[in-house]
């Protein structure tokens, strides 16, 4: 795969749109195969079927998912429920949040990717970094990297 064109970010709730050059199918592979997702993101046990519950391995503590819908090639939607390390414990809440991917083919065979991370309790509220040529997208909701919706990292991946 290779950079993502025209990105553009929006306030609340947090999203992410991109048009990428590859199918959706190729997408859909870095979104739900686990070794594929954790080259982008973090390593996991992700099976993309309802119901179906996951864990990222989160730099801190597990983040703990559930598949809430996957619709091959054009929607993902997962919960996720970050709890706070050890040592922050006492200091942070979970954070409770949805993720949802949806997928569009392009005319031009690519994929129009938005990612939408939304739920947000007040007190975690992420900060919003921007990497690159605005290619990347990353939540900090504890000033650590503990999510990362990067589309240009996942175009490496897959």
């Amino acid at each position: 795969m290779t950079a993502i064109e025209n990105p553009t970010v929006n306030e609340a709730p947090l999203s992410f749109e991109c048009d990428l050059p590859d199918p959706p199918e190729k997408v859909w592979r870095a979104l739900t195969e686990p070794e594929l997702l954790a080259a982008w993101m973090m390593p996991n046990d992700i099976e993309a079927q309802t119901g179906a519950r996951f864990a990222f391995a989160g730099p801190h503590a597990p983040i703990e998912c559930e598949v809430l819908e996957a619709e091959p090639g054009r929607l993902l939607r997962y919960s996720w429920r970050e709890g706070p390390g050890a040592k922050d414990a006492d200091q942070l809440p979970a954070f409770d949040s949805i993720v949802t991917f949806t997928l569009a083919g392009t005319a031009s065979g690519g994929t129009h990717l938005r990612i939408v991370h939304d739920g947000f309790v007040p007190a975690t509220q992420p900060l919003v970094a921007v990497s690159g040529a605005g290619c990347g997208l990353s939540l900090d909701a504890r000033r650590n990297p503990t999510a990362a919706n990067a589309p240009c990292m996942m175009l490496r991946a897959a």
